[in-house]
């Protein structure tokens, strides 16, 4: 009988896991991820977020706890998410956001990277990400957009590094940017949320942040974010806030957006953002939880498909344990 002969090349690279780790591509690093922060005005206790496996709302207090530990893992660069306790139909009162920022900076200084979310849906009594019409049928573009501006620049005079605006109005990178170099603050970053969808992912944050639409005529938010079934829109939207003045631009969420995040770095040259959101760890975190998959390993695998379609940095409720993980991984 004659002899098969495998073209054996291949198998051979994937022998064993000290040479599968030899040759892999793709090195993960826990430096390129942020570390989302929720923290509530005038709450007591940390609060639990539904769904997300003990991920908490921290107090003005216990941030600090968070961040220690989090230093302590490897991680330096926050995203932080400020929930004020009184809400209303045209904000302007950031003043708890800018306090936990400047008391932040006092204390950590530059040991930490400090971007913090700018967006009016936690503010507003509607929870839309910006003002509304009369009517309650529409959410106004360039009123948002002064609102907003004038929120990034409290946020900068109190010392955060970057202003991460998240709401989806047209031109607000530019408007933000502008202002920022006017006031002098031509060091303070943009990471904007370029490329962000209408999605049925973002529930155990909307929980978080008490930010779901309600009391009006519009009912969601997919007048002003991106469609899923519309990439052309979606590339749009990155290069002309790239354009506007962003840093760095953002694809979220990011597990179903694969393809967008490859199209999009196909086509800038600014750093690109991927945001693992809290229904994308809470799917993981639950499947762990009855035992069908490794919480550890699915994490890492998410994260893989992130930085292979071209993701540079990773915004995950799992940032603190990426180092270990990273590390432990089996190839």
């Amino acid at each position: 009988m004659e002899k098969e002969v495998y073209p054996s090349v291949y198998r051979r690279l994937r022998s064993n896991a000290l040479v599968r780790s030899l040759v892999s591509p793709l090195r993960l690093n826990h430096k390129s991820f942020i570390l989302p922060i929720f923290v509530e005005e005038n709450l007591k206790t940390p609060r639990l977020v539904e769904f997300m496996n003990g991920v908490q709302v921290q107090t003005v207090e216990t941030i600090h706890v968070v961040i220690d530990n989090a230093l302590r893992e490897g991680i330096a660069k926050f995203l932080l998410f400020p929930v004020p306790e009184h809400k209303s139909e045209h904000p302007v009162d950031f003043s708890f956001a800018s306090s936990i920022i400047r008391d932040l900076k006092n204390q950590y200084g530059d040991n930490i990277w400090l971007a913090s979310d700018v967006c009016l849906c936690s503010y507003t009594t509607h929870g839309h990400c910006g003002l509304m019409n009369k009517e309650g049928t529409k959410v106004l573009n360039a009123e948002s957009v002064n609102v907003l501006t004038l929120y990034a620049l409290e946020l900068a005079a109190a010392g955060v590094d970057c202003i991460a605006p998240s709401d989806m109005m047209d031109g607000r990178i530019k408007s933000i940017r502008q202002a920022l170099d006017i006031q002098g603050n031509h060091d303070t970053m943009i990471m904007s949320y370029s490329t962000k969808f209408s999605s049925q992912w973002y529930g155990p944050f909307r929980d978080a942040c008490h930010s779901s639409p309600k009391g009006t005529a519009l009912k969601d938010r997919k007048s002003y974010q991106l469609s899923a079934l519309n990439s052309a829109d979606a590339l749009n939207c990155a290069l002309r806030d790239e354009m506007e003045g962003a840093d760095i631009l953002m694809v979220k969420p990011s597990g179903l957006y694969t393809d967008i995040i490859s199209l999009i770095k196909s086509r800038v040259h600014s750093p690109l953002a991927a945001y693992q959101v809290s229904g994308e760890y809470a799917a993981i975190e639950t499947m762990a939880k009855i035992g069908m998959v490794n919480r550890q390993s699915a994490h890492v695998e998410a994260w893989a498909a992130l930085n292979r379609s071209g993701a540079d940095i990773i915004i995950s409720y799992a940032a603190t344990e990426a180092k270990k993980w990273i590390n432990d991984f089996e190839y």
